[in-house]
């Protein structure tokens, strides 16, 4: 039988032996072409967590979330919403970074996860969710969004709501959820609907922080 995440999470509410843990994990096949596992980041007391899709080409070099043209996009999103990042924990559905090889050249093409992929590496997230604890979890793009609230979640129907996950009572854990676009999305869009875009991140960002209380 083949090996999945579970059988390499470790039964612990420590980041540090998670993330050391992770860096084992064989559970499906994206370990094999990805630098390295890129798990999440920041304090343990957190009381917002940020979960996007995946780490990208710099995430994967650098062996940290969100320190890419995305990551970059989200800290000048979280000043404009006047959330301080070192405070947050930010972490990606899955772990490791998916991609594709174009015919010619050398840069390495994102790949959306699929949704094997991202269930088999869930029992990470999970863990970490279980590790921090907090207050209000704020989920950036589908992928994400899927991850913990179904497969059938539609992200645009819901931002600006407050939400719950569907079986909160299972993991131990019952954060106020929010869902936004993620950041590489702003990035991607067309130029003259990128200012509007970065505004309605910036808009989540506010109402994730402002129910905190």
């Amino acid at each position: 039988m083949a090996a999945t995440a579970d059988d390499f999470v470790p039964d612990s509410r420590d980041l540090t032996e998670l993330a050391d843990a992770a860096n084992s994990c064989k559970g499906c096949d994206l370990y094999l072409d990805a630098t390295q596992t890129v798990f999440g980041a920041g304090p343990a007391t957190a009381d917002l967590m940020l979960v996007g899709e995946q780490p990208g080409d710099q995430e994967d070099k650098a062996g940290a979330p969100f320190v890419g043209p995305a990551g970059r996009l989200l800290d000048k999103a979280l000043v404009a919403a006047g959330v301080d990042r070192d405070r947050l924990y930010v972490t990606n559905a899955v772990k490791h970074f998916k991609f594709t090889l174009p015919e010619r050249g050398k840069r390495r093409i994102h790949k959306t996860p699929s949704r094997t992929e991202v269930v088999s590496c869930r029992p990470w997230l999970l863990a970490e969710l279980d590790a921090v604890r907090p207050d209000v979890l704020m989920l950036l793009g589908a992928t994400a969004a899927q991850s913990l609230m179904g497969s059938a979640f539609r992200l645009t129907a819901h931002r600006g709501e407050a939400l719950h996950l569907p079986d909160s009572d299972e993991l131990g854990a019952d954060p106020t959820v929010v869902v936004s676009a993620h950041p590489s999305s702003v990035l991607r869009g067309r130029p003259e609907d990128r200012e509007k875009a970065f505004e309605a991140l910036v808009s989540d960002l506010r109402f994730a922080a402002g129910l905190l209380g």
